[in-house]
């Protein structure tokens, strides 16, 4: 009997929408005007969907007002905050393409966005923490030649500029609408590399609207659903399976603080009574070590999304039983494939729930190749994970050589991890290729030993790297934050609770004690950085 080939594709019976998300948005808020769609935790703002679709259509007006025209690139570079949103869907409106930024880049890399993007006008926070974007941005802008405008959320500048919308805007408005289609640019999302300047991810009205709503599909969303989402806007994970997920199905999203903190995230939950909850594991991990942890009434949580890296078993078990999430879904995904391609679903049970990343989602395919002949594998062979379907990208802003390298002549996106699929369908992310640990002519996968560390009474988090060795070419380190820093495990702890247990080549040869790990804003481990940091 022939084993059966490392590919899938998704079926279901939900039609894909055609709409741009201009479109879609006018037929959720016509079906339920009163219904809250956007709360603002910080500051005590509400919208319900007819002042939603108000306000994004007086913004709409303002744009056109300032020569926005069709596929003119306007850039945010801001923390969380309702003005982030309704940019987004004005944006939309008028099809002009947001170009998300960052919140933590800095003079270098914003100048980079902002010309390699061509931004005409861009919005900003004025300062958040440490950040004085308002200086940064007079450093850059004379720089950048297209940057005509800077408008400051909360600034004067945000009100004048809606004061620029005229009744007559309103029929140009309709005017635009009519020109758009869905297949059209909409969005640029700045993918960071390990080397390099980032590259723009460039998605449609298609691409994410259509992501967004079949994530929101699979966790069965209704306009009854409140979703909280600490997770930044700025990227997929905020503005596509958050924002585009609520929308699409006249829910409502909860913004609990400008940056990721879990006090108010947990406090948003209680008092706006939300049924659904956004993480990547690190936030999760934060949130049920709050001393208080036990004191928040989450009882009316349903679902949730937890993605952005791989989700400790541990953890998530402690998600579903301590924070009522039995419905918590796991998505994988990347910012190029807008953002997700695999999913579980929230009658899996718990095994894959926590084992796997998912199966593939509807009207998309994936398959497992060899990274060097690129021929699919058996299933229950490692290989590269590729995607294809609606929700890959466009293409790199105008960056056609890098498109090439990440998407084949037959459309598969590259996503450069490693992956198995089980028989069943359900895949497997074993590791990153450049994450890929060669000791001695040995594959070491460091997810694998992560989540067996996650089992050692003294860790509360890992991460595992491959660091230079004279005679093996690697050796394993465990970067270890400890539960107790007063009294954390040592290299032999470590090594003794692996003898026996983890092949020898796979037991870390060196243990670094931390108090936490360097992050990307987005909340994903930059492991490059603790490879160069404890590599030497």
């Amino acid at each position: 009997m022939t084993p059966d080939p490392s590919y899938a594709h998704g079926t279901g019976t939900t039609a894909l929408l055609g709409d741009t998300i201009g479109a879609n948005l006018s037929r959720t808020a016509a079906r339920w005007p009163d219904r809250e769609a956007l709360v603002d935790v910080p500051t005590g703002r509400r919208w319900t969907y007819a002042r939603f679709a108000a306000d994004i259509d007086r913004l709409a007006c303002a744009l056109l007002a300032s020569g926005i025209a069709k596929g003119d690139r306007v850039g945010v570079w801001a923390v969380n905050c309702a003005e982030w949103v309704l940019v987004q869907y004005a944006t939309a409106r008028v099809g002009a393409v947001l170009v998300n930024i960052n919140p933590a880049y800095r003079t270098h890399e914003v100048e980079y966005v902002l010309n390699q993007a061509g931004v005409t006008l861009l919005f900003a926070s004025p300062h958040h923490k440490s950040s004085d974007y308002r200086a940064m941005v007079e450093e850059v802008r004379g720089r950048c030649p297209e940057l005509r405008e800077t408008v400051y959320f909360g600034d004067p500048g945000w009100a004048a500029l809606l004061d620029r919308a005229r009744p007559e805007h309103e029929d140009e408005l309709r005017a635009r609408q009519a020109e758009l289609s869905c297949d059209d640019p909409i969005n640029i999302q700045y993918t960071s590399g390990t080397t390099g300047f980032p590259k723009g991810a460039t998605l449609s009205h298609h691409n994410i609207l259509n992501n967004g709503y079949f994530v929101g599909e699979l966790v069965a969303y209704t306009e009854q659903d409140r979703i909280c989402v600490p997770v930044p806007f700025y990227h997929c994970f905020g503005m596509v399976m958050g924002n585009l997920a609520a929308t699409s199905h006249g829910a409502c999203m909860v913004i609990p603080a400008p940056s990721f903190d879990p006090t108010a995230t947990l406090e948003a939950v209680q008092a706006e009574r939300c049924t659904s909850l956004y993480g990547v594991p690190t936030m999760f991990i934060a949130e049920l070590n709050l001393p208080g942890f036990a004191s928040y009434d989450l009882s009316t949580l349903r679902t949730g999304i937890m993605a952005g890296s791989p989700c400790p078993v541990e953890v998530m078990k402690r998600v579903v039983a301590e924070m009522h999430m039995a419905e918590v879904s796991i998505c994988y995904g990347m910012t190029e494939t807008a953002p997700v391609s695999l999913q579980t679903r929230i009658d899996d049970d718990l095994e894959h729930r926590t084992g796997t990343v998912g199966r593939v989602l509807p009207h998309l395919e994936a398959k497992v190749v060899d990274p060097a002949t690129g021929v699919t594998v058996e299933r229950g062979t490692a290989g590269e994970l590729c995607t294809r379907g609606y929700s890959v990208m466009l293409g790199y802003w105008d960056e056609p050589e890098k498109t090439a390298e990440a998407v084949d002549t037959g459309r598969w996106m590259h996503t450069g991890d490693l992956a198995v699929m089980r028989e069943d369908g359900y895949v497997e992310i074993v590791g990153r290729i450049k994450d890929m640990i060669i000791r001695g002519g040995e594959n070491v996968y460091p997810r694998e030993i992560e989540e067996f560390l996650y089992g050692h009474p003294g860790i509360r988090d890992v991460q595992v790297v491959g660091v230079p060795h004279e005679r093996y070419g690697e050796e394993v380190l465990a970067c270890v934050v400890p539960h107790d820093p007063a009294a954390p495990p040592t290299l032999a702890d470590v090594q003794e609770f692996c003898r026996g247990r983890l092949a020898h080549y796979k037991v870390p040869s060196r243990v670094e004690i931390l108090d936490g790990f360097p992050m990307t804003v987005s909340g994903k481990v930059r492991k490059v950085e603790l490879r160069q940091t404890y590599g030497s």
